[in-house]
């Protein structure tokens, strides 16, 4: 068989099959197909391996697929992993706000409840060093059950509404949609000088990869993928593309001997 692109792109034929295509053009044709022992071969648009039998797709050379390849398929799997990320972090939202709405109808009496065992609980946490009068846990705690019932519906919207759009980012970044990606760079922007302030009044490990991980993605968004003009823009983004098809004149691999 022709040698192909490279590991990657077998790696990901053989769990999706080759991307065989039939130009109705005599001239894209003949450079993908090739005659075997065993038949007609045409060659894979995204690994270039030759595949023995007839192409999956046929029609015009400009509606031919364009599989990623190369740099292409490694940009591919980056967003999947930022899709991912958005993905669940969008899971974790829902949750978040469904856990609010949740404790929400049940503030009052969650509230009589630790009114009634905090008292109870001062003499063994006396006896055990820790001063509930000052901890930072019963604070936080005695202000989120005495919040106003509107304050935790918003609260609890503004969690869902965030977790919607994580989610929206994620099925475009999985797609390869350009949408995606603009949407992605936006909204993370639109946080950062947030998690700049929030980073800097409470530090915490968690707050500071989380600041690194959505600079990096809106960085690597917009040099790699040539978002609002950068590197040539989107036209200079999809001519890179089309450099690396297989459609594009370039030397020809050999044909299957087999």
């Amino acid at each position: 068989m022709g040698r192909g692109a490279g590991s990657r792109e077998r790696r990901v034929c053989g769990r999706r099959g080759h991307v065989t295509y039939r130009p109705d053009e005599p001239e894209f044709a003949q450079r993908l197909r090739a005659d075997s022992a065993h038949g007609e071969a045409w060659r894979c648009l995204r690994c270039g391996d030759w595949e023995l039998g007839p192409p999956a797709a046929g029609g015009p050379a400009a509606r031919a697929p364009v599989p990623p390849r190369g740099k292409a398929l490694r940009s591919r799997i980056v967003l999947r992993v930022l899709a991912v990320e958005r993905i669940v972090r969008a899971v974790v939202l829902i949750i978040a706000a469904y856990g609010i709405k949740h404790f929400a109808s049940a503030q009052e009496s969650l509230r009589d409840s630790f009114n009634d065992a905090l008292p109870a609980a001062r003499p063994l946490a006396n006896q055990l060093g820790f001063d509930l009068d000052h901890s930072l846990i019963v604070r936080e705690a005695t202000r989120a059950l005495n919040a106003k019932q509107s304050t935790l519906t918003w609260v609890a919207l503004g969690l869902l509404a965030y977790g919607l759009l994580e989610g929206v980012e994620g099925v475009g970044l999985w797609l390869a949609k350009r949408w995606g990606e603009y949407l992605t760079v936006v909204a993370t922007a639109a946080f950062l000088p947030l998690e700049v302030y929030e980073l800097h009044e409470r530090p915490t490990v968690i707050k500071g990869v989380t600041f690194g991980v959505n600079l990096a993605a809106v960085a690597y968004l917009l040099l790699a993928k040539r978002l609002f003009g950068l590197r040539g823009g989107a036209r200079a983004y999809h001519a890179e593309l089309l450099s690396d098809s297989l459609l594009e004149p370039a030397p020809a691999t050999s044909p299957p001997s087999c």
